[in-house]
């Protein structure tokens, strides 16, 4: 029964965590069923990002610390968007005023509701970070992981090549959390692996309910390649690297 009690605990926890992301899947399903009216859907989708954002500042959810990491991830995310939309990865296929360079700026709200789980979850559960790897390693391998996600287009995609440099950085570095009173310790590449897998999940919903589209789910929707998990577990290793660091510098400059 305490085991039991534990997991409910940590569910209700990452549930709180997965607000703003169960926002946005909720705007994309609404809009998708009814027609509102006044505003594009792309439209409606984006006035109900910034509300739920403007919503979690002011009632104290998020700190200006946090929205100032998800604004970072918002443009970092966007700025992916407009290349791989330019690149014909997938696309955005439905009007909307909201729109630049083909990619919808909700598009942004999407990568910032990674960031905003990570910002949350961090402090609910506690989360340290043990035996982590210098600095300059840590942002050279996050700098180069986002970075083949726009030169594999026209060079070698070295995904996998990074992958293993992930799994040799990080091999002794384990994440705590506390859940309940009680510390729980996790391999970081296990975590990695576990909110890459989930985030393929959102995806394959998300893309249900018409956020995007990839080129094979044009005629009609179908699930989303399992080798997409791999582009997700790169880009949470690297949601995952700027938040502890910037956490980490935090620390230290509260303490200077």
């Amino acid at each position: 029964m305490r085991a039991l009690m534990q997991l409910v605990r940590f569910g209700r926890e990452q549930a709180l965590s997965c607000l703003f992301p169960v926002v946005i899947f909720a705007s994309l399903g609404l809009t998708q069923i009814i027609s509102l009216p006044f505003l594009l859907r792309y439209d409606w989708i984006l006035l109900i990002c910034i509300l739920m954002q403007w919503w979690m500042l002011r009632s104290g959810l998020e700190t200006r610390a946090e929205l100032q990491v998800i604004t970072l991830f918002h443009l970092i995310g966007l700025a992916l968007e407009i290349y791989k939309v330019h690149m014909g990865s997938w696309a955005y296929p439905e009007e909307g005023y909201s729109k630049i360079f083909g990619v919808p700026l909700y598009s942004g709200f999407m990568y910032a509701s990674v960031a905003s789980y990570l910002c949350q979850a961090w402090r609910r559960l506690n989360v340290n970070l043990i035996k982590w790897p210098p600095f300059p390693l840590v942002v050279a391998l996050a700098a180069a992981i986002y970075l083949n996600f726009f030169t594999h287009h026209f060079w070698m995609d070295v995904r996998w090549w990074l992958s293993l440099f992930v799994i040799i950085l990080f091999w002794r570095s384990w994440v705590s959390y506390e859940v309940g009173g009680l510390t729980y310790k996790m391999p970081i590449a296990l975590s990695f692996v576990l909110i890459g897998f989930f985030i393929w999940i959102a995806e394959n919903i998300a893309t249900f309910f018409g956020a995007w589209e990839y080129p094979n789910q044009t005629e009609a929707w179908s699930l989303v390649h399992l080798g997409k998990v791999s582009s997700w577990l790169l880009l949470v290793i690297v949601s995952f690297l700027i938040v502890a660091t910037l956490k980490q510098i935090k620390d230290k400059t509260q303490k200077a």
